[in-house]
């Protein structure tokens, strides 16, 4: 185990180790690319700006006004009738929306319920095969000026209501 970590620690400074190796052997300017590279991040952190505390403003607002406890008592007869639990419902919402936000509700569902547990598993494998879909695309848009997203968005979250649903359908299954 000792090898295994001694080498996870050297990875990262290796291969900065190489790429600057690399670079001097071809005559490049590595430093003078390095911050060429850092301006266009910095340039690309404002640019996106507006759009994550857009997120993180309607993330917080949903959490703290008590919407998700209102869907998730709305939707619960819905819920019996295809066997999903309730207590996944805060996930389900969650994680399209905010990877931090659907991390925290996973890890509270994992205390209470085990990870062990049918619920516990299904969370796991919500969390594995869904994306933080409204970030990504808000990202990814934001930056190369993409104003029309409809299509993009109905892809993108039938892909994780199908995830959702799957792995409530395979662990019940199971």
């Amino acid at each position: 185990m000792q090898v295994i970590n001694f080498f996870s620690n050297l990875a990262m400074p290796m291969v900065i180790f190489f790429i600057v190796l690399y670079g001097v052997s071809e005559k490049v300017k590595v430093f003078d690319n390095f911050l060429e590279g850092a301006k266009e991040g910095i340039k690309t952190t404002f640019s996106i700006l507006p759009t994550l505390i857009g997120l993180f403003l309607a993330i917080g607002v949903l959490r703290s006004s008590g919407v998700l406890d209102f869907i998730i008592k709305l939707s619960s007869p819905i819920l019996e009738i295809f066997n999903f639990p309730s207590e996944l419902m805060p996930l389900a919402i969650l994680r399209p929306i905010s990877g931090s936000a659907s991390i925290a509700v996973a890890t509270d569902i994992m205390k209470q319920a085990g990870v062990d547990s049918l619920i516990g598993n299904i969370a796991s494998t919500i969390m594995g095969s869904t994306e933080t879909t409204l970030y990504t695309i808000a990202i990814y848009t934001s930056c190369i000026k993409i104003k029309k997203t409809r299509f993009i968005l109905l892809a993108a979250l039938t892909a994780d209501i199908t995830g959702i649903i799957v792995s409530n359908f395979i662990w019940n299954f199971l």
